[in-house]
């Protein structure tokens, strides 16, 4: 099975990880197996590198192309059970973890999958190839549900207008394909409105991948989860590809790097918080480089946070 997908940010990554031979690590969206490749290089035969994926085409690919290698262990499953993922494999903490979030070139590139807007398909989303599909999702939830998933996930300006068009159009035909869809969106919307940022149904697509993946769900239960299976020194680095994954992160890690909240005027702590974790660096974007190369990097951002000694 072929499985293109081009890791972005992936120098940048595997530097911020700090690799150490014999040390435990975690690729928690392995996917092709980009930077699990180049994680397994750097390690010794003592050091162990875990590959989950929830796709299960992804986890075929990883069985032939790195499965072999005798420090790599594959598990499909959602990152956000790494928890269970690590104590089924009597680990009881890593000393880095990755997560490259968001859809892959595969999934975006394989039509059937049902994610892209630009080739017709059934309507399907479902990155563990389990579960409701997004047509499911848009003929069966209310216009008041449909307005919120668009307007929440996707922030689409439009989301009412384009919810109550595919509740209307379901009556007379039920939503099956992305074309049908995605024809809908642009309908939906005024002229000058569909010629602004991109195809126009970019963020319906990318609210319903959402809605159907639970990604929120999994990302916020999935970060906390991971930095405590972090062994101390330990580094967490996350790829987030739009707002709104992107400010949970950010806002997590900065939690977790908070020290005392006491009032300015207390004269002594009195909270007793101490800073958990320090971020290695701000942010990190696509060289102009990479940007050239693999125009889907654009909106890429890499975060890091390395947990404390204890």
């Amino acid at each position: 099975m072929e499985f293109s997908h081009k890791p972005v940010l992936f120098a940048e990554t595997v530097e911020a990880l700090q690799i150490k031979p014999n040390g435990v690590y975690v690729d928690g969206t392995a996917g092709g197996g980009g930077h699990s490749a180049a994680i397994a290089a750097r390690l010794s035969e003592g050091g162990r590198l875990i590959c989950i994926d929830q796709d299960p085409d992804a986890i075929a690919v990883l069985q032939e192309r790195i499965g072999g290698l005798p420090q790599v262990t594959i598990v499909q499953e959602n990152f956000a059970r790494i928890d269970s993922v690590l104590s089924s494999l009597e680990l009881p903490g890593a000393d880095g973890i990755l997560i490259d979030l968001g859809v892959s070139s595969h999934q975006l590139d394989t039509p059937e999958r049902g994610f892209s807007f630009h080739t017709d398909a059934p309507l399907d989303m479902r990155m563990s190839q389990q579960g409701p599909t997004a047509a499911e999702l848009v003929n069966t939830l209310d216009e008041r549900s449909l307005t919120r998933i668009l307007s929440e996930y996707g922030e689409e300006r439009y989301a009412r207008s384009i919810a109550r068009n595919i509740v209307r159009t379901r009556e007379q035909e039920p939503m099956k394909t992305t074309l049908q869809l995605a024809e809908l969106v642009k309908a939906s919307m005024p002229a000058a409105a569909r010629r602004e940022g991109g195809h126009p149904a970019r963020r319906t697509f990318q609210a319903l991948r959402i809605a159907v993946n639970g990604e929120l769900d999994m990302l916020s239960a999935g970060l906390d989860a991971m930095f405590e299976r972090l062994n101390p020194g330990g580094r967490l680095a996350a790829i987030t590809f739009h707002s709104l994954e992107d400010r949970m992160v950010k806002q997590r890690f900065a939690s977790w790097c908070e020290g005392c909240i006491c009032p300015p005027d207390f004269p002594v702590c009195v909270c007793g918080r101490t800073p958990r974790a320090r971020l290695p660096f701000k942010v990190k974007g696509p060289s102009a480089q990479e940007l050239e190369a693999n125009p889907r990097s654009r909106s890429a951002k890499l975060r890091v946070v390395e947990k404390f000694g204890r």
